[in-house]
């Protein structure tokens, strides 16, 4: 099965075009107003009225109201919610739609998460209701920041909840040069990105702004990435 590549924090037509062209199966768009990435409702319309049918809507809330959720989604036409707060399991159902409920870990040269908090294979119990957990490196603005975590925390994250290991999205961090290594290493279902493929300009990171080239390059990555694991596999 190949990998499916999500782009996320998308505001601009033109992005939304190359990443269709690109051959991304789904595309995001963050409802969340402190993100440099978030768009209004008006702009999703925009933006979305031009998606394929066969290519994905996921909508990105954090901590959102659920009447909040359930009008954007119904007033945009989302298929997908993706809750990147601290939603609890009960906030994620009902909604109408399949959910994807992020769980975040702490990142590469950041202290391991406290002791008290509940095991990772506990938490993606929890969400046993829910279509799939993304995983996503903890940051202060709720993802999109670059950040990637340790993979081997991955490991037996799924004990509790083995339907999740056939529908789970990594996040964080990948770009063109390293999502081809968390391919052959974990075989994400799906991979999820943004800030990897975003524009600079003069040093500076364009949060919101798209390269066209970077996303090509991205999902070459995969593609790439995807026929050597195929070739191993059957080697």
């Amino acid at each position: 099965m190949r990998t499916r590549i999500k782009v996320c924090g998308l505001t601009r037509e033109a992005d939304v075009e190359a990443a269709v062209q690109a051959g991304a199966d789904a595309l995001g768009f963050v409802f969340y107003e402190p993100s440099p990435r978030s768009v209004s409702v008006q702009q999703a319309h925009r933006l979305i009225r031009s998606v394929p049918a066969w290519v994905a809507v996921v909508g990105l809330f954090v901590n959102a109201p659920r009447s909040i959720v359930m009008s954007v989604a119904d007033e945009v036409g989302l298929s997908h919610l993706q809750l990147h707060g601290d939603e609890s399991p009960d906030d994620c159902r009902g909604l109408g739609r399949p959910v994807i409920k992020a769980l975040r870990l702490s990142a590469k040269g950041e202290a391991a998460a406290s002791s008290a908090a509940p095991a990772l294979a506990d938490q993606v119990a929890a969400y046993s209701d829910c279509h799939a957990v993304l995983f996503d490196a903890d940051s202060a603005g709720f993802g999109g920041s670059g950040q990637a975590f340790d993979w081997a925390r991955l490991d037996g994250a799924f004990a509790k909840a083995p339907r999740h290991e056939a529908c789970w999205v990594l996040s964080g961090g990948l770009e063109s040069g390293s999502v081809g290594q968390a391919i052959a290493q974990r075989a994400p279902p799906c991979v999820d990105v943004s800030s990897g493929v975003e524009a600079w300009e003069n040093g500076k990171q364009l949060k919101g702004i798209k390269d066209a080239i970077r996303i090509r390059e991205f999902v070459a990555a995969v593609q790439a990435a995807d026929a050597d694991r195929h070739l191993k596999n059957n080697s």
